[in-house]
């Protein structure tokens, strides 16, 4: 339902560009322009319509976290949903890894998934081995801890804590940014971010 009115809105703004040109006696550059911007309006009409997000993914913080992990897990070779994953997101999200050292690497979301092309040859399985959700209200701050691995069943290979803050806007859960770091030597995980 949702593509037919995004499509019935780009078919709109043709037809008003169309009478516009006809108006001004369109030129063959401007005949041009209208038709690239009636593609563009569909093109848009129907990446909106596919990107739309999963009620269960957004309705609830649970559902929010469990399509957080979902994303990134997989085997060696299968391609992520990064179309999925960028709805759980506002559109200005920043996901910041802060690494080892402490200094950090800031991202965008397309920036992100560009960069994560080597868990998806080599296989990335991550889960949620605890949870600690401070909540007031529309707002939330979750302290996800993770476990990682390149195969399911396989070796852990890093922990480490996903800091995540969360909105309800009245009608879904959106996150407005993700930092993490992994835990080191140096920068164990405190007992009370670890499961009891």
């Amino acid at each position: 339902m949702r593509q037919v009115h995004s499509l019935q809105r780009a078919i709109r703004l043709e037809i008003r560009w169309g009478r516009f040109f006809a108006l001004v006696g369109a030129s063959s550059a401007a005949q041009t322009i209208r038709i690239g911007l009636a593609a563009l309006a569909v093109a848009a009409a129907a990446a909106a319509a596919d990107t739309a997000p999963r009620p269960e993914d957004v309705a609830t913080i649970d559902g929010m976290i469990k399509a957080f992990y979902e994303v990134v897990t997989g085997p060696a070779g299968q391609p992520r949903d990064w179309a999925r994953d960028r709805t759980l997101y506002i559109a200005d999200l920043r996901f910041v890894d802060v690494g080892a050292d402490g200094k950090p690497r800031i991202m965008t979301h397309q920036q992100f998934a560009d960069g994560a092309k080597g868990i998806e040859q080599r296989g990335f399985y991550e889960n949620e081995i605890h949870r600690v959700t401070e909540r007031f209200g529309p707002i939330a701050h979750v302290w996800s801890t993770y476990e990682s691995r390149q195969t399911e069943h396989g070796p852990v290979i890093a922990r480490g804590i996903n800091s995540i803050e969360l909105f309800w806007d009245g009608k879904r859960w959106w996150i407005a940014n993700a930092i993490w770091t992994d835990e080191t030597k140096e920068n164990p995980i405190p007992k009370e971010y670890l499961p009891k």
